[in-house]
């Protein structure tokens, strides 16, 4: 595999972008990058040291002149001694026309010409009592005939749990609302219930986890606060699931609760190929297939109308924990831990 090394794009200008440099220079792109390149790095050799095996490291670049340009360097680990699956990802690339995914909220910038970056990652552990992490931070920037850059920053992680621990929800929810409480009193309590209405199967009627933070096409603290703000989240996602994993990576488990496992995971792949934004850009803008698809879990199981037996862990896991609940004031008193958010 290819080796991720250096932090300067290696996208050849065209010669629209040099028409268009006046315009981009506007935007501090390569700090965003630098930033990125950075935060990868940091996440992958911290879950390097958790799991003991090492990332593979695949980078990648595409051609000047196609549909979509750019580089990236994907890090995955396979079979791991605590990821049975997981891999995070780094994107940069500039198209043509922007995909529809990107413009439904805003239609004033179809066919625009656009820049993208971001640093995105899915962890499925093998155990059954550590959960599955997602957190993702992204920038992208539309380039309309005439105009200014329009400029907007999304991003967010969200736990899912198969066996839930309430001190554990309340933990990643608390270094949440700590990341984001520099930028306003409202941006938590914003951004989790835009992720628990975001991050929910209505096929089913059912979140896919217990939540966490969620933005996306956020301009309106301009580049700076917006970078900024991106930053800050990237940063607290080690704090925010580390503690859970080295809390729970060391419980014994059985067949049944890697059946569960599987079972629950199934829920997982239904929202990423129906629902998820990102991994339909990613398709629709030409993106990297391997890439877009290594949130996936390697170990999926469907059942007819499976219910789980009441009053079982597994049961408990739809009853305590896959409804919106405000874990950040979790206290463990029984009296406050079934209100709502």
């Amino acid at each position: 595999m290819a080796r991720c090394t250096g932090a300067t794009s290696v996208i050849a200008p065209s010669s629209d972008e040099q028409r268009d440099a006046s315009r981009r220079d506007l935007l501090n792109t390569q700090a965003v990058r630098d930033y990125l390149l950075g935060l990868q790095a940091r996440i992958v050799n911290a879950m390097e040291l958790e799991d003991g095996q090492p990332f593979l490291t695949d980078a990648w670049q595409r051609e000047a002149g196609g549909k979509l340009e750019g580089d990236g360097c994907t890090r995955l680990l396979e079979e791991g001694n605590l990821l049975e699956r997981g891999g995070c990802s780094l994107s940069h690339v500039k198209g043509k026309t922007l995909p529809p995914s990107a413009t439904q909220h805003r239609p004033e910038l179809a066919g625009a010409p656009f820049e993208a970056m971001g640093v995105s990652l899915v962890f499925h552990p093998r155990n059954p009592f550590v959960p599955t992490v997602h957190m993702n931070v992204r920038m992208f920037a539309a380039l309309p005939e005439g105009r200014d850059p329009v400029v907007w920053f999304g991003g967010g992680m969200d736990l899912t749990p198969y066996y839930g621990f309430e001190e554990d929800a309340a933990h990643f929810h608390r270094v949440n609302r700590a990341t984001l409480a520099p930028f306003g009193a409202d941006k938590y309590p914003r951004f989790k219930q835009w992720c628990d209405d975001y991050f929910f199967l209505k096929h089913r009627d059912e979140p896919r986890g217990i939540g966490g933070i969620f933005f996306d096409d956020f301009s309106e603290a301009g580049f700076d606060a917006g970078f900024a703000m991106m930053r800050s989240v990237g940063d607290a996602f080690l704090p925010a699931y580390l503690p859970i994993v080295q809390r729970r990576k060391a419980m014994p488990f059985g067949a049944r609760e890697r059946d569960f496992q599987a079972y629950r995971r199934g829920r997982y792949v239904e929202f990423n190929l129906v629902f998820d934004r990102g991994t339909l850009f990613g398709l629709q803008s030409g993106g990297r297939t391997e890439s877009i698809l290594m949130s996936m879990p390697p170990i999926v199981k469907w059942r007819y109308d499976w219910r789980p037996e009441a009053g079982s862990a597994e049961a408990r896991l739809y009853t305590d924990f896959l409804r919106p609940r405000d874990w950040a004031q979790w206290s463990g008193d029984a009296s406050e831990d079934g209100n709502a958010a």
